[in-house]
């Protein structure tokens, strides 16, 4: 495999810094999805932890770090699972977390990562703002300033999902990947294309941000001015280009698909496997939806990576 910024002996010795409580997450054949589908299908369950997101696995192996480098203070920018992740794994090293997100972004996000004790600032515009703030005040203040999916950390610690997915299958044909910023989908490719290079790596992304994926196929940096998706999780309008470079070496392909298809993945996981999900979580099953053909009869792993919605929100997009 050709390089990227990832290393697999670092990935391995991330796993040894994680809380336990974040790591061998559920994973198992949902056999009520497949008649639907038309494939075998896999669920790797990343909600099932205290911030309800794989974000966790990332912020443990930098809160761990900074530990050890005796920092005391952090800054990020997150549209919610990152900033509640890093609070969380914050929280339990005494490290001072600053969360800077959208006042556009989920209520319910922002009042947990409010909860569990980091200083939120809010502004008044998207992520993208979100990120130029956070790094202002990383600037003005001196303190560590982490960027989700450049820094290798966020990255390292995602990609042990990718880890745990190649030792407890013994073979998968495709792993459907959310795909944002990019932390996700190059550490789990990069683990996969390592350890299972038989399977194809498919990142996913909703047609109302598609910015890295308009990137991946262009082999360029492609931005977007805007995002109009209920997917907020993964609706990033400028890749970060040392992670597109790594996404080009891992992924075999990345798709867009459709917001119907989006909240259609939602619904199918609540009535077949029981799962409220946010909608980045659903991109996977949306494009089981979208490219039936392109899946028939095939193993599929898709990551349903994180739970964190508003309730009101859910019900209007999912149904009563």
């Amino acid at each position: 495999m050709q390089e990227t910024r990832l290393n697999t002996s670092r990935i391995r010795a991330a796993r040894r810094v994680i809380d336990p409580v974040f790591l061998d997450t559920p994973l198992y054949r949902c056999e009520a999805l497949e008649p639907a589908l038309g494939c075998t299908v896999s669920i790797k369950l990343e909600t099932a932890n205290p911030v309800r997101s794989f974000k966790g696995r990332g912020t443990e192996v930098v809160a761990s770090r900074l530990a050890e480098q005796g920092r005391r203070a952090v800054v990020c920018a997150s549209a919610g699972n990152l900033g509640q992740a890093l609070a969380w794994s914050g929280r339990g090293r005494g490290l001072d977390v600053t969360v800077v997100a959208s006042r556009f972004a989920t209520a319910a996000k922002l009042d947990r990562i409010r909860a569990l004790g980091a200083k939120l600032e809010l502004v008044d515009g998207d992520h993208e703002m979100a990120r130029e703030r956070a790094a202002a005040i990383a600037r003005d203040t001196g303190i560590r300033l982490v960027e989700d999916s450049l820094d290798i950390e966020t990255c390292e610690g995602a990609a042990t999902v990718g880890l745990e997915l190649v030792e407890a299958v013994p073979s998968f044909d495709t792993v459907l990947i959310a795909l944002g910023g990019g932390a996700l989908a190059t550490g789990v490719g990069h683990v996969v294309k390592a350890l299972a290079p038989e399977a194809e790596v498919i990142c996913v992304q909703p047609q109302g941000a598609p910015a890295m994926t308009r990137s991946w196929h262009g082999r360029r940096v492609v931005t977007t001015d805007s995002t109009d998706t209920i997917a907020d999780g993964v609706a990033g309008r400028c890749p970060i280009p040392a992670v597109l470079d790594d996404l080009l070496v891992v992924a075999d392909d990345a798709v867009l698909v459709q917001e119907a298809s989006i909240i259609a993945g939602m619904r199918m996981l609540l009535d077949h496997a029981g799962l409220v999900v946010e909608p980045s979580a659903a991109l996977g099953i949306a494009a089981l939806i979208e490219d039936r053909d392109r899946f028939a009869g095939r193993h599929v792993v898709t990551i349903v990576c994180g739970s964190n919605v508003d309730m009101d929100a859910y019900h209007r997009w999912v149904g009563r």
